[in-house]
């Protein structure tokens, strides 16, 4: 499976560049690039501190969004928009 579109987006929507990641996940700049690009092999250690520096935890959803072209972004602002005003209503 390629994963770089995943792990894209997924850097993306935590708002850090691929400089911010190197420093985050104890991995070179390139090597973020590399693995983006799927011109590296993904390493189960590699996925669980990108996973922790991004806080995503469920990566089958930030999958599913790539893979069906859901500008995920759009998505997670909207539904904190919707989550924040909701709570709001609540109290």
């Amino acid at each position: 499976m390629m994963f770089g579109p995943i792990l894209k987006t997924t850097r993306l929507v935590a708002g850090l560049s691929q400089e911010d990641m190197s420093e985050k996940t104890h991995l070179s700049r390139s090597t973020i690039s590399r693995l983006e690009n799927d011109k590296m092999e993904l390493k189960a250690a590699d996925l669980i501190r990108w996973l922790q520096a991004t806080q995503i935890h469920d990566v089958s959803v930030a999958a599913v969004a790539v893979i069906s072209g859901v500008d995920l972004v759009a998505l997670t602002q909207m539904l904190t928009t919707l989550v924040g005003g909701f709570i709001s209503f609540l109290f």
